[in-house]
């Protein structure tokens, strides 16, 4: 079988390399979805955030001494070498790249198995039912947020969203009890506009990510949609949130 390997070109091998990695990347989601079936969403984060720590860390080892790449605390030493500047950039390349396979996945299912969108915004909206409590979580876990903190935790999760990589945002204080926030630029909705598209209607979708990342932060946030397309809204945002706690 490795004879058989070697007998490849180049070109297929590198091919194969990517495919290994779809079929990594395919295989651990399915890991994770079926823990969630299994023993429910809560346990499944807990659970990937011990399994990612060591795949990540095994991986990238094994890599390193493939190819040589020095490693420094735990990761390539390119990598810790970087500066800041060029981590942020990185961060807001990977929000870019985050977006864009989103809006692949959405645009084939609309292209090949839809009619007027049905079938991809109802994928859409049931993924954001899970992806955005898996986010808040993730992000909580990685700035150390407390377990139902409150607005004050809201508020610090919500400028580390993918979204916030590539998106203009603002909090807007009212009163101790509520915070309003702003998309005032939402880089999908701009690129639309600049097409002389209508807006697109993500008011359903948003709902439920908005409604799932307080949850997640604090059980006892509601949320409150003020306005998201379809709804008209003024020039200075595109979509704007309550979150109020008693």
């Amino acid at each position: 079988m490795e004879e058989g390997r070697y007998k490849l070109d180049k070109r297929t091998l590198i091919d194969l390399f990517f495919d290994s990695v779809h079929l990594m990347i395919l295989h651990y989601g399915l890991w994770f979805r079926e823990t969630e079936h299994q023993i429910g969403l809560d346990k499944a984060i807990m659970a990937d955030e011990i399994a990612w720590k060591q795949i990540l860390s095994t991986s990238l080892r094994r890599i390193a001494k493939r190819l040589g790449i020095p490693m420094k605390d735990d990761t390539f030493e390119f990598l810790a070498s970087l500066s800041k500047e060029d981590l942020v950039g990185l961060l807001e390349d990977m929000g870019k790249n985050w977006l864009a396979c989103d809006g692949i996945w959405f645009q084939t299912i609309e292209r090949n198995y839809d009619y007027e969108m049905y079938t991809a915004k109802r994928i859409n909206d049931t993924n954001w039912v899970r992806f955005s409590y898996i986010e808040a979580k993730t992000i909580m876990r990685r700035l150390n947020l407390p377990e139902n903190g409150g607005l004050s935790a809201l508020k610090e999760a919500l400028k580390y969203r993918q979204y916030a990589l590539i998106n203009q945002q603002e909090i807007v204080e009212i009163g101790s009890n509520k915070v309003i926030f702003r998309m005032n630029d939402c880089r999908v909705q701009s690129a639309r506009k600049s097409r002389g598209l209508p807006d697109y209607p993500c008011k359903s979708g948003g709902i439920v990510e908005y409604s799932r990342f307080a949850e997640a932060i604090d059980p006892r946030i509601k949320t409150k949609c003020i306005g998201c397309p379809p709804d008209p809204h003024p020039e200075e945002w595109w979509c704007a949130w309550e979150f109020e706690i008693e």
